[in-house]
């Protein structure tokens, strides 16, 4: 269920970036904005129902996440296609983002 969450907020809040981008720099209109806003409250909460001891925790863990869903914004969303070292980058992220999520902790 966490990973869920974890997807869910990160296309929720690439999503709300995007529409500040789309506004800022592709000459979108700024009712653009308006949606972007409720896709980065959406993002709040989903994040906020993440089963984890500390926030920190959390966030560090989602930030794995949300690079592998930025990724795949590039591919999908964008049609440029990752490279290599996108890839690789994305691997070691996503290994740190395990070992923060899953580590055996004394309780």
């Amino acid at each position: 269920m966490t990973l869920l969450v974890y997807a869910g907020a990160a296309l929720a809040e690439i999503a709300g970036c995007f529409a500040f981008w789309a506004w800022l720099r592709l000459g979108k209109s700024a009712l653009w904005l308006v949606p972007g806003m409720a896709c980065l409250i959406a993002f709040a909460v989903l994040l906020a129902q993440v089963e984890a001891s500390h926030a920190g925790r959390a966030y560090a863990a989602y930030g794995g996440i949300y690079i592998l869903a930025s990724i795949l914004w590039l591919w999908v969303a964008e049609g440029a296609r990752p490279d290599r070292f996108d890839l690789i980058g994305m691997a070691i992220c996503l290994t740190g983002a395990a070992v923060i999520l899953w580590a055996p902790r004394a309780a």
